[in-house]
């Protein structure tokens, strides 16, 4: 295999973790800092928050525009987390991923383990808070959920910390070292690069 033909094939990152523990900060900081990579836009019935946009923080659909979307074969893998369905736009994937750009999705956890099964080549990142006392206090900050619904997230995100085994590898985020987070990232994206037997994924 030529050094051409390795260096061809672009990556699928998944990035995971429980909910509250930096995933749109991290990678809402790469896009501030134009990193090389496609950011997957996921669709959602969730309500759109304050100072969240439409088409750049989520595709924002009803429930019958999201059916739709299931009906048709056009989301890699969905979820209803927490009473609103969570999907992941295929064409969006394929078409970056065929013009050789690696390609950025962020799910959680239930999410990543749809994926791992249905496309193992991808590579699966976890982000994982330094302890749940410091989960809890980024919850409690967004001021989004009633107390009944914050333990609910707290008790699902200790499940989904017990699945780390699943993911290749796992990074602890923690408030105030996201370009730390961010470097490693990027140094895993650089050794992935260098495998011998690169991952290929085709959807």
């Amino acid at each position: 295999m030529s050094v051409e033909t390795l260096a061809s094939h672009p990556l699928l990152i998944v990035l995971s973790g429980p909910s509250g523990v930096g995933k749109d900060a991290v990678l809402t900081r790469m896009k501030k800092l134009r990193r090389p990579f496609h950011y997957v836009v996921t669709a959602t019935t969730r309500r759109r928050r304050e100072r969240e946009e439409d088409g750049v923080d989520y595709h924002f659909v009803s429930e019958r525009e999201f059916q739709s979307m299931i009906d048709n074969g056009e989301l890699l893998e969905w979820a209803t987390v927490y009473g609103n369905c969570y999907g992941v736009p295929r064409a969006e994937i394929d078409q970056s991923l065929g013009k050789g750009s690696d390609v950025i999705v962020k799910v959680d956890v239930q999410g990543a383990t749809t994926i791992k099964k249905t496309l193992p080549q991808a590579l699966f990142i976890f982000l994982t808070p330094p302890s749940m006392e410091y989960l809890e206090r980024r919850l409690r900050q967004r001021h989004s959920e009633s107390d009944a619904d914050l333990a609910v997230r707290l008790g699902k995100a200790e499940e989904e910390i017990g699945s780390v085994a699943l993911f290749d590898y796992v990074i602890t985020s923690n408030e105030g070292r996201i370009d730390a987070v961010i470097s490693q990232i990027e140094t895993i994206v650089a050794a992935e690069k260098s495998r011998v037997n690169p991952r290929v994924v085709r959807l």
